[in-house]
């Protein structure tokens, strides 16, 4: 029955992408001013918000495994799973940004890259939690999910400003879509597949969310197993 249900979400969800895809390559109308290019709005935007969310899903989890680590060390692993394996999703998302930023940028700006507030926040709110996986990936010894678990939180503080730069500084990047000035907003059809690729991969985020902690939670029970009997045989 478990293996039915996962099975339906991932061909829900794969129906999702491909429906916000046909949403945002034919069916949303061309950009007066950029022209076909500014398409990859329905990608670069979606994985940007959604990245925020697995970011703060890590930082939920870091927290829960601080709070948890003495008293309930079961639950402390399953929030360090969780804090992981977000962390991982969220990377990749916040890649994704950081790929098809410059992608759009280049024909609209006349450039790849600038060092304006948003796109340098971005970059060092993925450069911390790159930083958290390496971490994890070449450090050992007990104290290494502690030291993780604070470097997540201390990531998770840049995802505000982040969210705030083209607010609080005069910057390259675009002013807000939503809850900007009086000219802020959209198209009714280009919000529309805006709003079905967010639900699409977050779908798809939410799918390797699962698969991720899973994988961990199994790693943690691998690892459980070996210090027990290496205590046994002792």
């Amino acid at each position: 029955m478990k293996n039915f249900a996962i099975g339906l979400y991932v061909l829900i969800t794969l129906l999702l992408l491909i429906y916000g895809f046909n949403q945002a390559i034919f069916v949303a109308p061309t950009d007066g001013m950029q022209g076909e290019i500014q398409r990859i709005f329905y990608y670069h935007v979606p994985h940007a918000m959604i990245s925020f969310l697995f970011f703060a899903i890590s930082l939920v989890g870091s927290i829960l495994y601080l709070a948890r680590r003495h008293s309930n060390p079961t639950g402390a692993q399953s929030a360090d799973a969780l804090a992981v394996a977000a962390a991982e999703v969220g990377v990749l998302y916040c890649t994704i940004v950081l790929i098809t930023g410059p992608i759009w940028a280049r024909p609209v700006w006349g450039i790849w890259w600038t060092w304006d507030a948003r796109l340098t926040t971005t970059l060092v709110l993925w450069l911390i939690y790159v930083s958290y996986l390496l971490l994890r990936r070449f450090v050992s010894g007990p104290q290494m999910q502690t030291l993780a678990a604070v470097l997540s939180i201390f990531g998770a503080l840049d995802v505000p400003i982040v969210y705030m730069s083209n607010r609080w500084w005069r910057t390259q990047h675009p002013s807000p879509i939503f809850g900007g000035d009086q000219n802020s907003g959209l198209d009714p059809t280009m919000k529309i597949a805006w709003l079905w690729n967010i639900v699409a991969w977050l779908a798809w985020g939410m799918l390797l969310l699962y698969l991720r902690y899973r994988v961990e939670r199994k790693s943690q029970s691998i690892i459980a197993s070996q210090s027990e009997a290496a205590l046994n045989a002792d």
